[in-house]
């Protein structure tokens, strides 16, 4: 064994439990201050404090181990361990090398274990110092996980308390783990189950994480961090999308399933995710690489399963894949602390996902859910607009930072306190506070129409007969830049960034309201309904919403892209009829903005937001170089292109 001597800094905090009078009310009150209903928990996300530590450092042993899954193969597992006999344990499996400390892993595990922790730390299959010498992306964690956790009730310094924690990927793999009922609490991080449904293909870091990130011989010994930079040129001369509108099946997917040469093509995908559903890790693993015609199975790879399975089966689903979205939320068994950011890439998975816990849920989990939203992006900061008076805003993106309240979660769960939380914690931007709500969405807010109008004008009354339309030219050869927004990059500055520059380009139509008479308050999903037209037979619709300053910046809040063949309610693909006009309704995905009195709110219209997405050629799955496309947005009586977006009144909360 050896010593451990990372040091971290503490500070005292209050550990006292709601009594059981405050518990009920802290549930269900809504739209309160956090520090007015969970002063423990305010301090701890607003400072990133840390509970005094009952051990030094020197105290915690560190011994790296082997540990067997079902099928023979080992993985590389650090065990750190407290000078205790019997000890709760907190696990964190994931891609990245155990040892690698940009994102405090090893200063967080062992701040754990100070604090009485036993704390378990594997590389996932295939990365890191575990077998084998490639990684097949998602596949195995399904049946790892739960193998460790078996693992894990066998060794004789359990104390039968597992919690788990850790984001993105090692945020995945928890909701594998929970499958396990020996587990007792998860804390997945910007991480989902794959509910939510995008039309459109992530592009921007995918193809970068793809030939980075985990063991083979075809990586590219390059940091994480440099990726983007690296293959920046290829990136952008890529991305161009271009789908027929049925793929035909493989040929070899076809012998083997005969039945589905019958079947509609959409009976016959869903058949087969069923099929895919049931097979053992290794077999979808082999499933994958030959659909793809690869050796080992990647981040892009999964992406591109959207040709077998349809657009609807995100690549997260295969994390834990079901036929039924409902019944896979039933095999989680621990409750979840969810921690999402309002610029991360997958917010609006993590509000999808921990809407379908609180409804299908097993009782305890559906009860048990707490969700915290954050104003940051995946790794780095998100909202940046008042940071000299909220330094919370820029704090280290990090493991470490989060020991505090996930500390104070997994005591909650043992205490059987966990009703003392919120259900649903949040960040108003704008206001720049921590906010409580009693459910997701928030239940008292009311919806409020925004509708295009003429010489760029977005206002609350809705438009006349026979006002214009409104035209720009997309061409996918210089497509809308992405610039701010909700993704994860190293390279690309995501969150709240001035978008006035782009909005400025002549494929971008822009509408804007007056100057607001008083603060409002908008918490919850957005939705534009456009009602367009085109000249191409398939094309994008990307929409943003904007908060304008009395300076005339323009800062990105959210945004959303609907790929025109998928806009009706089922999901089936279907070209556009070029001329016509359709009702089309673009996920905006979700938002807690203060637009202040003075401000103005804007929504801007394009059809690219490239390189985070891939780019629309026009085609409709046609041979050919793209095509620009004459893109018409309506805005009359009969059309009333409009904004929805929900408020809630917060004055009631204010001093």
């Amino acid at each position: 064994m050896t010593e451990i001597s990372v040091e971290s800094t503490s500070s005292p905090v209050r550990r006292s439990p709601a009594g059981k009078e405050e518990v009920c009310t802290l549930v269900k009150k809504a739209q309160a201050r956090l520090v007015d209903v969970a002063p423990e928990l305010h301090e701890f996300l607003l400072n990133g404090t840390l509970p005094p530590p009952e051990f030094p450092a020197s105290a915690i042993t560190c011994e790296t181990v082997q540990v067997t899954m079902r099928d023979g193969v080992r993985l590389a597992t650090d065990v750190y361990l407290p000078p205790v006999h019997r000890a709760p344990v907190l696990v964190s499996r994931g891609p990245i090398p155990r040892d690698v400390e940009a994102f405090g892993v090893t200063a967080a595990l062992t701040a754990f274990a100070r604090r009485g922790y036993a704390v378990v730390s594997q590389d996932c299959r295939g990365t890191g110092e575990s077998e084998p010498a490639d990684w097949d992306y998602l596949v195995h964690e399904r049946e790892d996980g739960p193998d460790l956790i078996d693992w894990i009730c066998e060794q004789e310094w359990y104390g039968g308390f597992i919690a788990s924690c850790g984001g993105s990927y090692t945020g995945l793999t928890q909701w594998c783990m929970s499958a396990n009922p020996a587990m007792s609490a998860i804390a997945p991080a910007v991480s989902g189950l794959g509910i939510a449904v995008n039309t459109v293909h992530l592009y921007m870091f995918v193809n970068s994480y793809a030939r980075v990130v985990g063991n083979g011989a075809d990586k590219v010994p390059v940091s994480l961090f440099d990726m983007e930079r690296v293959f920046e040129q290829e990136t952008l001369a890529g991305g161009y999308f271009n789908e027929p509108l049925q793929l035909p099946l493989p040929e070899w997917l076809v012998q083997e399933y005969p039945v589905v040469t019958g079947m509609h093509p959409a009976e016959a995908r869903q058949w087969l995710w069923e099929r895919y559903c049931g097979l053992s890790s290794a077999r979808r693993a082999e499933f994958v690489r030959r659909a793809r015609g690869v050796d080992h199975v990647t981040m892009t790879d999964m992406e591109a399963m959207s040709d077998i399975f349809g657009h609807r089966i995100s690549h997260a689903r295969h994390i834990m894949p079901h036929a039924d979205p409902a019944e896979m939320c039933r095999l989680v068994t621990a409750p979840p602390l969810m921690l999402t950011a309002w610029y991360d890439w997958g917010v609006n998975d993590a509000l999808a996902t921990f809407r379908m816990l609180r409804r299908e849920g097993r009782p305890e989990v559906a009860d048990g859910a707490r969700i915290i939203i954050t104003p940051r992006a995946h790794n780095r900061p998100g909202y940046r607009l008042g940071t000299d008076e909220h330094p919370e805003l820029v704090r280290p993106s990090n493991m470490l930072d989060q020991v505090g309240f996930l500390d104070h979660w997994f005591t909650s769960v043992r205490n059987g306190t966990t009703e003392s939380w919120p259900r649903v914690t949040y960040y108003l931007m704008g206001a720049n506070e921590w906010r409580t709500a009693s459910d997701w969405p928030v239940p008292e807010a009311t919806e409020r129409a925004f509708y295009l109008g003429g010489e760029g004008v977005l206002s609350t009354s809705p438009p006349s007969a026979g006002a214009e339309p409104d035209v720009y030219a997309y061409d996918p050869e210089d497509p809308t830049p992405t610039v701010a927004g909700s993704f994860v990059s190293f390279h690309y500055t995501p969150g709240s960034g001035d978008v006035s520059e782009v909005q400025r380009r002549g494929d971008v139509l822009v509408y804007t309201t007056p100057p607001l008479d008083e603060d409002l308050d908008v918490v919850g999903p957005l939705v534009m309904v456009l009602y367009a037209g085109s000249s191409a037979v398939d094309t994008d619709f990307n929409v943003r919403l904007s908060d304008v300053w009395p300076d005339g910046r323009a800062f990105h809040v959210q945004s959303g892209m609907l790929r025109a063949r998928y806009r009706t309610d089922d999901g089936a693909p279907e070209l556009l009829d070029p001329g016509k006009i359709y009702r089309l309704e673009v996920d905006m995905w979700a938002t807690a903005m203060r637009f202040r009195a003075g401000h103005r709110l804007r929504v801007d219209i394009s059809s690219a937001d490239f390189p985070r997405f891939d780019r629309n050629t026009n085609l409709g799955g046609e041979p050919g170089a793209p095509v620009v496309a004459t893109q018409t947005i309506y805005r009359d009586r009969d059309h009333p292109s409009h904004l929805v977006v929900p408020v809630v009144d917060t004055s009631a909360t204010e001093e």
